[in-house]
């Protein structure tokens, strides 16, 4: 299984990017991750809301397979513990799925579209966060699943 994480925009933090990386050169040992970034739209001053979702929104579900099992990272998500999770990325992975997706959208959250080609909504914290900052958590958090399915000492119970 393929894990990839994708994200709406750069990084404008090399901090964050720089531990983000690290997270994800981690996760190397254990599955086949990417983290895909999709550039920020141009000309957004021009668009409202809505209009700025919807062409996020094209962008994404043109990065997506029919075959992909698509993970939204949303505030109204289901909100899991990190032994939940790793438990989570486990049955994905013995179900035979070839990628796993999960999606950080752009500044205004999510198309319809996107809604509806989701096959799960997740949310890391009822608190609000930076999407670059989401990036990063979302990141440690899967690496952070591989640990504790390998029982390695990373996660403290």
């Amino acid at each position: 299984m393929k894990i990839t994480l994708l994200a709406v925009g750069k990084t404008d933090d090399p901090r964050i990017a720089e531990l983000t990386d690290m997270y994800a050169d981690r996760l190397q040992h254990y599955v086949n991750f990417e983290l895909q970034l999709l550039p920020d739209l141009k000309n957004t001053k021009n668009m409202n809301e809505e209009r700025q979702k919807n062409e996020e929104g094209k962008n994404i579900l043109a990065q997506l397979e029919k075959s992909d099992f698509v993970t939204l990272l949303d505030q109204r998500g289901k909100r899991l513990s990190s032994p939940q999770f790793a438990e989570l990325i486990n049955k994905r992975s013995v179900s035979g799925l070839k990628r796993l997706v999960f999606i950080i959208g752009g500044p205004y959250g999510f198309s319809q579209d996107v809604y509806d080609r989701a096959n799960s909504k997740l949310s890391l914290s009822d608190m609000t966060f930076s999407h670059q900052m989401v990036r990063l958590f979302a990141t440690e958090q899967i690496y952070r699943a591989f640990t504790i399915l390998k029982n390695e000492p990373y996660h403290h119970f």
